[in-house]
């Protein structure tokens, strides 16, 4: 009976551990996230990741100036045609448009909003494959680290800003989320 107790108290005492090491990964998941949020909000990020069907542009998020919408390249107007794969001081035109390989808006089937959505909102838009391009969140960490376009945030050109934090911290805090089963904030 004695050894049944010492198991069984045992088992309650791993358990508790379990449970509370499960904890302190959602509560770094979440902490994490919320780094993860001033990223993707920020202009590198949330300008292709608008509320509407048009992109913003410069630091301050203002409309698209020549009037592209997603109709615009509906229309056989792509974004390449004025965003070419490097930044236009790359090839000599001072202030000219940013560039990057793949330069394009979401698609209009999934256009991945970040612009006014709550850190929250957000969270669970990233996590659910029906709304962030069918990505698993390992997916998720490996587009983060590895996609060319993404990682044109941190090398915008001109006298762009930086996302809020290095492109190396925001990769640990994805990886971070997402090992704590992307708990949401």
């Amino acid at each position: 009976m004695k050894k049944l107790l010492v198991g069984a108290a045992l088992i309650a005492v791993v358990s508790a551990l379990a449970v509370a090491q499960g904890n302190d990964k959602q509560d770094a998941a979440k902490k994490a996230f919320v780094d993860v949020a001033r990223v993707l909000q920020s202009p590198r990020c949330m300008n292709c990741h608008p509320s509407g069907n048009a992109p913003l542009q410069t630091d301050a998020s203002t409309p698209h100036k020549q009037n592209i919408s997603r109709a615009s390249i509906a229309a056989g107007v792509p974004c390449s045609t004025c965003h070419q794969e490097k930044n236009s001081e790359a090839v000599g035109v001072d202030g000219g448009p940013p560039g990057g390989k793949g330069w394009n808006l979401p698609p209009a089937d999934m256009p991945m909003v970040f612009q006014g959505r709550s850190v929250t909102a957000l969270c669970e838009q990233l996590k659910d494959p029906e709304r962030n391009g069918h990505k698993t969140l390992a997916q998720i960490i490996e587009h983060v680290e590895h996609e060319p376009l993404v990682m044109w945030g941190w090398n915008p050109g001109g006298k762009r800003t930086l996302p809020p934090m290095s492109h190396d911290k925001f990769v640990e805090a994805v990886k971070t989320w997402v090992a704590g089963d992307g708990a949401c904030p």
